[in-house]
């Protein structure tokens, strides 16, 4: 077969050449125009929006929120002032079960040492002092849970039986200035500190006027009356 002279050749490459192009281009448009509607968002899209995140966490229950008067991040439970769970800001001039049931003489003594501080600039507020045996049972467990055994617990808190703050015959008092407040002036009134671990804690001793406090001990593991 003879093929075409040059000439012919190169007139149908030109003929053809336009026609792919436009063939490519139509193409193009027919995909932009079949895509196009997909990319658009819907009116139903855009007023929907997707939720936060946050919006689908469960709500707090009540029972999951801590009570607004439990002691220093314990967990009240049952108990209630009526067991000596000390509501904040609470002074040794108030009358809570926590206070009205201390011991007339350490609550007088306590009074009339906050009455002194007052004049400088110091004020007694109370953490913790009369507790019913429910609650120093509770704290006990807790104490126990927290540090890992009875013995390690007993540096902190006495069984119901020996603890002091159930027979009205201790309180732990705040802030630090209160408690640097009673430590060097709190002889006068009888009121000194029992544990070296604990400054907090103060309790009558009626001869430390005369005598001075006795000496502390290291923790209440020490003190002959936790061992009844």
């Amino acid at each position: 077969m003879t093929p075409p002279p040059p000439s012919a050749r190169t007139s149908t490459l030109r003929f053809r050449k336009p026609l792919v192009v436009g063939l490519v281009a139509v193409l193009a448009a027919m995909a932009v125009a079949l895509c196009h509607p997909l990319l658009k968002p819907s009116s139903d899209s855009a007023a929907s929006p997707v939720p936060d995140s946050s919006t689908l966490l469960p709500a707090q229950s009540l029972s999951d929120r801590p009570p607004s008067h439990a002691p220093r991040g314990e967990s009240r439970g049952a108990l209630d002032e009526a067991d000596g769970v000390v509501p904040d800001g609470v002074t040794v001039l108030d009358d809570v079960p926590a206070v009205a049931n201390l011991d007339t003489e350490l609550l007088d003594a306590l009074r009339r040492a906050a009455q002194h501080a007052a004049n400088d600039g110091v004020a007694f507020t109370v953490n913790s002092g009369w507790r019913s045996a429910a609650y120093q049972e509770e704290l006990l467990r807790k104490a126990v849970a927290q540090h890992g055994s009875e013995a390690e617990a007993a540096r902190w808190v006495a069984t119901a039986t020996t603890s002091p703050h159930v027979a009205g015959d201790a309180v732990d008092i705040g802030p630090d200035r209160a408690t640097d407040w009673l430590s060097e002036h709190g002889a006068a009134y009888g009121l000194c500190r029992i544990y070296r671990n604990e400054p907090w804690h103060f309790e009558l001793r009626t001869d430390a006027a005369d005598r001075g406090c006795p000496r502390m001990y290291a923790d209440p593991t020490q003190d002959p009356r936790m061992r009844q």
